[in-house]
């Protein structure tokens, strides 16, 4: 389709959605989808959260009926848009990864090493099995075998974001159980 036959119909579908045509909106979505979730790909390197991005700014662009601050080209606004989404989820990635490790290694430093309290080493262990497998195996391969998240990701078949989940999960369940079984304890100078 010729560059300007695209824009004139990009035009027209938008001026139907602003009357409130569902069917401009399906029209928008199926023509434009794919293309955007290839663009997130490119920036997020995952597929799947590359996809939901897409939905779920799609989504928003009819529950607040972001078309209605639209006039002229839709198509640039949309990769515009969807770009903004990927760089903020990725900004918002790199602060809980580093959240995370920040949390890791205050857990590393203050309940794993035996040399601290092998008391409290025992108690990790302990509680550990009531962690679920993916958790357990998780914790065990970045905090014990010291394994990098891709290291990890791969051994256990995930993603390294999925991985990350599995941690944070794993290291809140713990900090709470052994604050718990600390508080618990009458004996517990620790």
């Amino acid at each position: 389709m010729e560059p300007v036959m695209e824009e004139q119909q990009d035009i027209l579908l938008l001026q139907q959605l602003n009357t409130g045509d569902k069917s401009a909106y399906d029209a928008i979505f199926l023509k434009y989808y794919r293309m955007l979730c290839t663009n997130a790909y490119f920036l997020l390197q995952d597929e799947q959260q590359a996809k939901d991005l897409v939905q779920q700014f799609f989504l928003e662009m009819w529950d607040k009926q972001l078309y209605r601050q639209l006039h002229g080209e839709i198509k640039g606004y949309l990769f515009r848009a969807v770009q903004h989404r990927c760089l903020n989820l990725l900004k918002k990635q790199a602060y809980q990864q580093r959240e995370l490790e920040a949390y890791g290694l205050q857990l590393e430093r203050d309940m794993i090493p035996e040399t601290r309290s092998p008391e409290i080493y025992q108690q990790v262990i302990h509680v550990m099995r009531e962690l679920p497998v993916q958790r357990q195996q998780a914790f065990r391969l970045v905090y014990l075998q010291q394994k990098k998240y891709q290291e990890a990701a791969d051994d256990m078949s995930i993603s390294v974001n999925s991985l990350k989940t599995h941690l944070k999960l794993a290291l809140k369940f713990l900090r709470e159980k052994i604050k718990i079984s600390e508080k618990d304890s009458p004996d517990s100078n620790i």
